[in-house]
């Protein structure tokens, strides 16, 4: 994280830097579960940098690429089974890597 920026923004903030209403921050977070910003002490809502990111997505879906609210939530969805899917793969293949590295150094001890 860069030292200059922040690690929480509050709703108006978020609403200002979207240019939406918090009314319309609010609705998505009903209608994206994967929205969900934490409160803070007295009870504001406030976003990650994450959390940021992941509305200008929905917003980019919604707004400019004109997903209907169903089509962005299977979207995203979809896109994070994919993404769970990948890491998977690459979990199961650095395992895999790790099995050949040892059998290699196995064979060479033997060599000796």
């Amino acid at each position: 994280m860069e030292s200059g920026e922040k690690r929480y923004y509050s709703i108006r903030e978020v609403a200002d830097l979207f240019n939406v209403n918090i009314s319309k921050l609010r609705y998505y977070e009903k209608e994206f579960p994967t929205l969900s910003p934490k409160k803070n002490r007295s009870g504001d809502r406030v976003y990650t940098k994450a959390e940021v990111d992941h509305l200008r997505e929905i917003l980019d879906l919604v707004e400019n690429r004109g997903f209907k609210l169903q089509g962005a939530r299977e979207y995203l969805n979809k896109k994070q089974t994919a993404q769970s899917d990948a890491a998977r793969m690459i979990d199961k293949l650095r395992e895999i890597r790790q099995f050949m590295v040892e059998l290699r150094e196995k064979m060479n001890a033997s060599d000796v």
